[in-house]
């Protein structure tokens, strides 16, 4: 069967956004497991963590489901990928109870599936067309007010939570690391898809772009907020448990990431309404499936407790009405 461009754009992002969260679910867990090993915390604003051979194994893991998630930009909306990082959230859950000991209870696999079911309501209704085709509409649309004061209020919130809020709240609150992480990481995203496109246009024979200013101001920009990223996602994740942070990292940065591809690229200006409310459901619903694997994580319950349970209220409701 013929599929037209756009369509096979769509799978071929689908699949590397899939496979990009497989990556990068394994990389939480081998550098968790490399930051334990430490004697000098990373919360602690050390980086001892940079000798040891584990947290480096998870960081290429990371730089594999990276790369993939950023050819996947390239290929499929915005809109469509990030949300799809769920699957990341699942997957890391999972290695986390076998690796780490972090126990994964029947409300959290619970929660693994309603993600599942979420990340389908995403895939079906997501836009199937980019809206950005070069770098020269890009260029365009940065300048837009809408975006230029997004990316302002990105910049002065995480400097304030860097410098002020940081230092003192930062080893007990893990939110404020998460939002640094999470509101950098959607000005990334949109360089990452900006600087996917330029490759495309480049690869297709538009060799010019490699002496386009504008491409390199975007790779530089890239590099810089990823690598900001990388800090404070490294101290959220020795400070705190791996099932607290990648639940709530994926709600601020997949939250901030649509609101930006909103403003930026206008990835849903062409959606019907039906679309539109069945991609927020399914984003509302991955998010109620990462409630139940972090909200309950710390329950010790199983299948067989529930029935326990469930079997001793039916006697003591017997007793009463006996009685």
């Amino acid at each position: 069967v013929n599929m037209d461009t756009g369509t096979r754009d769509f799978y071929i992002g689908l699949s590397l956004a899939v496979s990009s969260s497989i990556f990068i679910g394994s990389s939480f867990i081998l550098k968790k497991k490399g930051l334990l090993k430490l004697s000098h915390r990373a919360g602690s604003g050390g980086f001892g963590y940079l000798k040891e051979w584990m947290w480096w194994a998870g960081l290429i893991l990371m730089g594999i489901g990276e790369a993939a998630n950023f050819v996947a930009y390239a290929f499929a909306p915005a809109t469509l990928v990030t949300p799809l990082g769920a699957l990341s959230v699942l997957f890391s859950a999972f290695l986390a109870s076998k690796w780490l000991n972090e126990k994964l209870n029947i409300l959290g696999k619970v929660g693994c599936l309603v993600c599942l079911l979420g990340s389908t309501f995403v895939v079906l209704h997501s836009p199937k067309e980019q809206e950005v085709k070069s770098l020269q509409d890009l260029q365009y649309r940065l300048a837009d007010p809408g975006f230029i004061s997004y990316s302002i209020v990105v910049l002065i919130l995480s400097l304030t939570l860097i410098f002020f809020v940081g230092p003192r709240l930062g080893s007990t609150n893990p939110l404020i690391y998460v939002t640094i992480t999470g509101t950098i990481g959607s000005l990334s995203v949109m360089g990452c898809k900006g600087l996917g496109v330029g490759i495309k246009e480049i690869i297709g024979g538009n060799t010019h772009e490699l002496g386009n200013w504008f491409f390199w101001i975007l790779l530089i920009s890239v590099v810089f907020f990823i690598s900001v990223q990388m800090v404070y996602l490294n101290k959220a994740l020795d400070l705190f448990n791996t099932a607290v942070v990648t639940p709530m990292l994926y709600v601020v940065f997949t939250g901030c990431v649509i609101l930006a591809s909103g403003i930026l690229y206008k990835e849903w200006s062409k959606l019907p309404a039906e679309d539109i409310v069945g991609n927020l459901c399914g984003f509302l619903t991955i998010i109620s499936g990462i409630f139940l694997l972090q909200a309950f994580k710390d329950l010790n319950i199983s299948l067989p407790h529930l029935s326990s349970m469930l079997y001793n209220d039916n006697n003591s409701n017997n007793n009463n009405i006996n009685n």
